[in-house]
């Protein structure tokens, strides 16, 4: 499975058969990026019910391998899964990024995503193991916060 593979590469984090079931499941808000018929990058990103009923969208990973970055590869995968919550009315979208990560913290920051919470002691293998919780408002969500 290319996923996988670049997860492997990508990140510190070994992910379990549940994050690929949850990405099959949500598969129009997974997508890999090629470059040349090579699998440089992707976003796997799951749908969840918040209290009240309320649909939102958990990135569960996007990455594109070091060679590739600052190609806009990243920014494309991104804008596709915000399309997709605007087009069907989705609200929230939110991740977990590690508190030392300052790159994927400005990415994010540069599509409307802001820091909403910390949490200590997040990660159980990797050092530091805090994450922010970063969220963007869409639509009527982020005219009312």
């Amino acid at each position: 499975m290319q996923l996988k593979k670049l997860n492997t590469a990508l990140f510190p984090v070994r992910y379990n058969e549940k994050y690929y079931h949850d990405t099959i499941a949500s598969k129009e808000f997974s997508k890999l990026a090629y470059y040349s018929d090579i699998c440089v990058g992707a976003i796997a990103c799951r749908l969840e019910k918040k209290e009240g009923g309320a649909v939102c969208v958990y990135i569960m990973t996007l990455g594109v391998l070091a060679p590739y970055r600052s190609l806009g590869i990243g920014s494309k995968l991104l804008n596709h899964v915000i399309d997709l919550c605007e087009k069907q009315n989705i609200p929230e979208i939110y991740l977990h990024v590690q508190t030392n990560n300052d790159d994927a913290i400005a990415f994010y920051k540069k599509f409307g995503f802001e820091i909403t919470k910390t949490i200590e002691k997040y990660y159980k293998n990797i050092t530091p193991p805090d994450c922010y919780v970063l969220t963007k408002f869409i639509g009527q969500a982020a005219t009312k916060k």
